[in-house]
């Protein structure tokens, strides 16, 4: 497991966005490696958790966490970055904004802001950024499929994104949030190009994540586990209706993301690449079947019809390599992943 670490053992590493859930299992892998970590929280009483968390797990002194109020002001890394030898920028608002003035600059500027400061501090010798598998085209439901690699980029979004008003409905945030990722993607890339900083640079392009919540308590369930949540619920509330309209897609054990993340921030073989962390394609059929074997004594609601498969053909051979330098023998099942997640039961 990584003979050759391109930042050492014991090094410093920035995790942006520490209390969520793809960042804190960054955080878990790279202490689990031997570095030390200082995360970011919008305040410290609200990353509070996440030190006591791994204080117990790893002992004191090796997680820290600082304060960065609002990650698209101006210098807002500046602090957080001294002495670090390298940086994972996780920290993104998910699905909070419907209005693209505000919710894409806020991301834009959270990545520049990253870099900016990346560039300005001499220890800081690699990054990482977190994409998202929005960047890429619309799913597809049909015969025919299309190839996602590291040249693809989901234009049609901007215009969903950006068109006039009203901004209002689920469709829309969805649009924002795409739109903001793959924008700041985009500017991360051409600062690289532009400025070229003496750090290298990698980005991580996930699906749908799942899996283990490292604190229910504190997070109960993130992100796409809140998706898992919502069919277990068989969808009763209105907001959790919209989510039965998600298309089919690909998911991602979490675990695996984050393995994926620290693999391209200290394997010295990464250099500016796009990363495609992309398990398997999923539907919701497919996690109903996993509940009714797995947890037989709940009512779920029956198969929804006419889902469809999402028949893209994703890059992912590389994301997979670099997930078996942690000696695992590749991507975890869709059944383990759900497993994992399913707190509630």
């Amino acid at each position: 497991m990584f003979s050759k670490r391109a930042i050492p053992e014991g090094s410093l590493v920035l995790v942006t966005g520490a209390t969520g859930f793809i960042g804190s299992h960054v955080i878990d892998q790279l202490l689990q490696l031997g570095y030390k970590v200082r995360g970011t929280a919008r305040s410290q009483e609200k990353g509070a958790w996440v030190k006591d968390l791994f204080d117990k797990k790893y002992g004191p002194g090796k997680f820290e966490v600082v304060e960065v109020p609002d990650m698209s002001s101006p210098g807002a890394f500046d602090e957080a970055i001294k002495g670090a030898s390298g940086f994972v920028h996780v920290a993104t608002p998910v699905m909070q904004n419907l209005d693209p003035n505000k919710g894409i600059p806020l991301v834009v500027n959270g990545a520049l802001n990253m870099l900016n400061a990346a560039k300005s501090e001499p220890s800081l010798t690699r990054g990482v950024l977190t994409s998202s598998s929005t960047p890429r085209p619309t799913r597809i439901r049909m015969s025919s499929c299309n190839v996602i690699d590291e040249k693809t980029w989901n234009d049609q979004i901007l215009d969903k994104a950006w068109a006039p008003p009203p901004y209002e409905g689920v469709p829309r945030k969805l649009a924002v949030y795409s739109a903001s990722k793959m924008q700041s993607e985009q500017a991360a890339w051409k600062f690289i190009e532009e400025e070229k900083p003496s750090f290298t640079l990698n980005a991580v392009l996930p699906n749908a994540n799942l899996g283990l919540v490292l604190s229910p308590e504190h997070q109960g369930a993130p992100s796409t586990v809140g998706w898992l949540k919502a069919l277990w619920n068989g969808f009763a509330s209105e907001d959790e209706k919209a989510l039965s309209k998600n298309p089919p897609q690909y998911f991602i054990n979490v675990q695996d993301n984050a393995r994926v993340h620290v693999a391209a921030l200290i394997s010295p073989d990464v250099n500016n690449e796009r990363l495609f962390t992309f398990a398997k394609p999923y539907n919701w059929n497919d996690i109903l079947a996993i509940y009714r074997k797995n947890y037989p004594e709940h009512k779920f609601i029956d198969d929804l019809p006419d889902l469809g498969r999402d028949l893209s053909k994703v890059a992912n051979e590389r994301a997979e390599e670099l997930l078996k330098r942690f000696d695992v023998p590749g991507w975890t099942s869709l059944e383990q992943s759900v497993k994992d997640a399913v707190f509630w039961a």
